[in-house]
């Protein structure tokens, strides 16, 4: 018997059928209720333990190294573009999560925005989980590595450095200045001593003893898994109560589960990091600040960012609390750029917008690719 279907005496308002009809309908609703119940548990095993990260576009593994991934994303025109066109490499963070930031979904990915607006030869760093063998492993290794890479394309690049890539893609054009055409540096922390965002407040107030102890219970590793507890932390009534109750309330509809799926298959499954790797950033780049200083050795050389003197992009969130815009805008004190080469957008959003928002995807990314383009 339904409640929207009562009983036919009831229906004509015989009290004697009131109680059944009410009954009727609360057992309906209840049998409603605890199917609801059953799929919202359904979808949050699916969101924290079934679902994987995957990169949204075709691809191919240019290099397979012990550090990365190194996929081709150059479109078939790519064959047909003239030798002035430098190939381009989008340094995705190393930082917790795996390189679906930068190719997230259909419709929704960096590599194929920067792909459509000009950048035919494209590529993309797609980093490893550390594994126990690689818990020694230092930023020089990487920094090898990325060389590797660009040698491999003719030895003369655009880098795209996305959060942390692009202090490591500072890095890099600071120590090979001759091999970057051009610089992209989007929500990258250069200057981690300006602004005032909650990193750079935990770098300084928490004891390196405290990350060192970290990386001890990770095995020699700092697990992503710690790292996706802390950036939880930040904003942990979002994360803790409002996405729960925001699934429940849509969990009948099927666009937002598939958006919901598509976020967390990428940020609930973090990727381990080397622990010295781990330590050397938190020590010499966001509590000593050394790269800014001038003060950070790589590869054998002290690094003087007045060496990278090619066109820079600064790309920076208004909103941004994880690199706040200071650290990002605050890199042309110390390029040796010309400022008319040096242009800076500061767009709405937050940090991870940047790199996988819709509107900044729509309406930023464009005008970077053209610029990219336009690189001779």
């Amino acid at each position: 018997m339904s409640a929207k279907r009562p009983h036919h005496l009831a229906a004509l308002g015989v009290p004697l059928f009131w109680p059944m009809a009410a009954a009727c309908a609360m057992v309906e609703e209840g049998a409603a209720l605890y199917a609801k119940n059953l799929a919202f548990l359904a979808e949050e095993e699916k969101l924290h333990v079934e679902l994987r990260p995957q990169l949204a576009t075709p691809n191919t593994v240019r290099l397979d190294l012990r550090t990365m991934f190194f996929r081709d994303y150059s479109s078939s025109e790519a064959a047909h573009v003239g030798s002035a066109a430098f190939p381009t490499i989008v340094d995705a963070p190393y930082a917790g999560h795996t390189a679906m930031i930068a190719d997230y979904q259909p419709g929704q990915s960096l590599m194929t925005t920067l792909r459509e607006h000009g950048v035919t030869r494209l590529f993309l760093t797609d980093w490893k989980s550390a594994t126990e063998d690689m818990r020694d492993l230092e930023i020089d290794q990487y920094l090898a590595e990325l060389n590797v890479c660009v040698d491999e394309l003719g030895g003369r690049v655009n880098l795209v450095g996305l959060c942390q890539g692009g202090w490591m893609s500072a890095m890099y054009a600071a120590r090979f200045p001759e091999k970057v055409a051009s610089l992209v540096l989007a929500g990258s922390p250069i200057d981690t001593d300006a602004g005032d965002g909650p990193v750079k407040r935990m770098a300084h107030t928490y004891p390196t003893s405290f990350y060192e102890e970290l990386v001890e219970l990770g095995g020699g590793l700092m697990r992503g898994q710690y790292m996706l507890r802390g950036w939880k932390n930040m904003h942990p009534e979002q994360h803790y109560m409002a996405k729960h109750i925001d699934l429940y309330e849509h969990i009948d509809d099927p666009a937002y589960l598939k958006k919901e799926e598509a976020f967390e298959s990428w940020y609930e499954n973090p990727i381990d990091l080397p622990g010295r790797w781990y330590l050397q950033a938190i020590t010499q780049l966001f509590k000593e600040n050394r790269l800014a200083k001038g003060t950070y050795v790589a590869l054998g050389k002290t690094l003087d960012l007045r060496t990278i003197t090619c066109p820079v992009y600064l790309l920076a969130g208004e909103a941004d609390d994880i690199t706040t815009k200071e650290q990002v805008f605050d890199a042309e004190k110390y390029l040796g750029t010309p400022p008319a080469l040096i242009t800076k957008r500061l767009v709405p959003g937050g940090h991870i917008g940047l790199f996988m928002g819709s509107r900044t995807l729509a309406q930023a990314w464009p005008a970077i690719g053209t610029w990219i383009a336009q690189v001779r």
